[in-house]
């Protein structure tokens, strides 16, 4: 039987991948997953019972109960061969606006974060899913995929929202960027490194205090946050610093250089030049122009 891993699957956020329908099929031995090929969408497949064998380009999967598998949506799928027992599997077919690819398990991501803030607002968190996978939780009858089947059923206006919510849910049950190699829970990590750097940014951080301050070595707290959202701690503390200057330049009046030290850079010269290079424009300048 073939084993999850292999590639993944990168969407860059926000905008999130959006919900479009879904459903569950069944099949006796003998029917076939179809064929056909420029969906325009991706199709996301939830095994509960059984097994397919489906094919994409040139790779072939055997999807059995507990497994999922993400079918891209300008590639060929096709079966395999038919199924040689009674199979059920939900499918969840979604589009994403954002930008996305796929790659080897290794690779550390792939969008511009640069030009991402600059058109959306904020820099990108990646979303990372196994394009052939393990669905966490029992296989069948429960979770996400069961309650969006419900939603779908109704078929009410009403249920949009409830079902997007539904999706980005499994989704997020699925992204690697939540599971760490050792077992540890990386979010949780993550996320108590975001909170300690956002309390403390405007004073002097390195390394050192935050592990002693967290309780983990730097390197795990570094291994945590490059899986959650592609940042070391001290990246992730200059991008909170360069945030916060943005909102004071535009609430104060207070001056350039003073706005640095608060946010907790040690000389304007610097702040000035991260600030640039973070935003595409001076500290001053920014300021001029959206406090006309």
């Amino acid at each position: 039987m073939t084993q999850p891993g292999g590639p993944v699957v990168y969407l860059a956020a926000p905008p999130f991948p959006y919900f479009t329908e879904c459903g569950r099929s069944v099949y006796v031995p003998g029917d076939a997953h179809p064929s056909r090929g420029d969906l325009g969408m991706f199709d996301l497949i939830l095994v509960e019972r059984g097994m397919l064998f489906v094919g994409e380009e040139d790779r072939h999967w055997e999807v059995g109960a507990g497994n999922t598998l993400l079918l891209l949506p300008d590639r060929y799928h096709y079966s395999v061969r038919p199924c040689e027992e009674k199979t059920s599997f939900t499918w969840v077919h979604f589009r994403a606006l954002g930008e996305w690819g796929i790659a080897d398990e290794a690779e550390p991501g792939f969008a511009d974060r640069d030009r991402h803030a600059a058109q959306f607002g904020t820099p990108p968190y990646t979303i990372r899913l196994p394009q052939f996978g393990t669905l966490p939780g029992a296989p069948g009858g429960s979770g996400e995929g069961e309650r969006l089947l419900r939603l779908e059923e109704r078929s009410l206006s009403g249920a949009v929202w409830e079902r997007q919510r539904l999706f980005e849910e499994l989704l997020r049950s699925l992204d690697l960027r939540r599971r760490d190699p050792s077992g540890s829970p990386a979010e949780s990590v993550a996320e108590r490194t975001e909170r300690y750097i956002r309390a403390h940014y405007a004073e002097p951080l390195t390394g050192a205090i935050l592990s002693n301050e967290l309780h983990f070595h730097y390197n795990y707290l570094t291994r945590c946050m490059k899986r959650v959202n592609g940042l070391t701690p001290m990246e992730y503390l200059e991008e909170c610093r360069l945030e916060q200057a943005r909102l004071l330049l535009l609430r104060t009046e207070a001056s350039v250089a003073s706005v640095g030290e608060k946010v907790g850079f040690e000389n304007a010269p610097y702040f000035s030049r991260r600030f640039a290079e973070r935003f595409g424009i001076s500290p001053l300048r920014f300021r001029q122009r959206h406090m006309r």
